[in-house]
């Protein structure tokens, strides 16, 4: 049963992710939804704006339709109530991604790289988040205790796990937004991410993972079609937020995660060398002279880019160095 559900779920998401995103970028340019770069940004980045942003709008509404199909026939054939940390994760990403939408269209009525306040964005996804964590307790799906890493271990917790989670669901989220700087990135890696949480949906018989594995990568398929260097959409904010809900929420339903932790390692990785970055920079600052920066440009794909990387090697690179987290993580289990 699971095979012919990955099929028909990766083929229907893939097929309706490159339609709408076909028929979107126009629109998109129509309304001159086109992507601003910051004067502190990367230069080299300046011949890309302009390009249409808020392309995850695509993918969301292709994973939406086919979805609401999947839930239609489930709650028709099997025990509905089972499918609730599904439910709810698909609930957690499209959130998120409602905040990222906003933020995008923040930046499009504004006409600059500028939405919400960094401190709106947080207060919301960590209201978001800290709603998702409570109903997941409340139904009985996420439990205090918390498998440990490469050992039959578990962690009582007890009610600290609770603000504990929030704050990881949080932080990945938004290491999957640093990572969107570069064409193709935060795709790619996503990617990865799928098919590694299909082949464990797979390997435990798991059928809501392997959904989310499915959509992953249906989504990210279709949206590489187009976001493929040199990229005729970005996905924007509400594109990142919703991937980066997806893949920690993926985790967090089927009770690994430390796993999630582990696969999100790129991510957390790219946003971890944006705040040391931040950090560094203040700490060294002395009188009127600017402090000291850790990388030439963060987050660190930028520092690359400041290295002589183009995009190509860094999509390919940092796709190969997700791989080696996926490969990390299924030996933790």
């Amino acid at each position: 049963m699971l095979i012919p559900v990955f099929i028909i779920l990766t083929l229907l998401i893939f097929a309706l992710t490159a339609l709408i995103e076909y028929k979107l970028i126009p629109i998109l340019k129509s309304y001159k939804v086109g992507q601003k770069i910051l004067e502190i940004g990367p230069r080299w980045h300046k011949h890309k704006e302009g390009t249409p942003t808020m392309g995850g709008i695509g993918f969301i509404l292709a994973a939406l339709i086919v979805l609401a199909g999947y839930f239609i026939y489930v709650g028709f054939t099997r025990n509905a109530a089972t499918y609730i940390p599904l439910a709810l994760t698909i609930g957690f990403a499209l959130a998120n991604g409602a905040i990222g939408f906003v933020d995008d269209y923040c930046k499009l009525i504004k006409k600059q790289n500028e939405g919400l306040t960094e401190a709106q964005k947080i207060l919301l996804q960590f209201a978001v988040a800290a709603a998702y964590v409570t109903v997941m307790a409340y139904t009985g799906h996420l439990s205090t205790a918390v498998a440990l890493p490469f050992t039959d271990a578990t962690l009582e917790l007890k009610w600290f796990w609770y603000p504990l989670a929030v704050l990881l669901l949080v932080g990945v989220i938004n290491g999957a937004n640093f990572t969107d700087g570069v064409d193709g990135l935060a795709s790619s890696v996503t990617l990865v991410i799928g098919i590694f949480y299909a082949i464990l949906g797979f390997a435990k018989g798991n059928e809501q993972l392997l959904v989310i594995g499915a959509a992953l990568i249906a989504m990210m398929l279709g949206f590489l079609l187009f976001n493929f260097h040199p990229a005729k959409v970005f996905m924007g904010d509400t594109g990142s937020l919703f991937i980066g809900a997806m893949v920690i929420g993926g985790a967090f339903q089927i009770g690994e995660v430390a796993v999630g932790l582990i696969v999100s390692g790129v991510f957390i990785i790219e946003m971890l060398s944006s705040l040391l970055q931040k950090l560094v920079f203040k700490a060294t600052k002395r009188g009127g002279k600017p402090g000291k920066r850790l990388f030439k440009m963060a987050p660190l794909h930028h520092h690359f880019e400041q290295c002589g990387w183009n995009e190509y090697r860094i999509m390919i690179v940092f796709s190969a160095v997700e791989g080696l987290f996926c490969i990390l993580a299924g030996l933790a289990i």
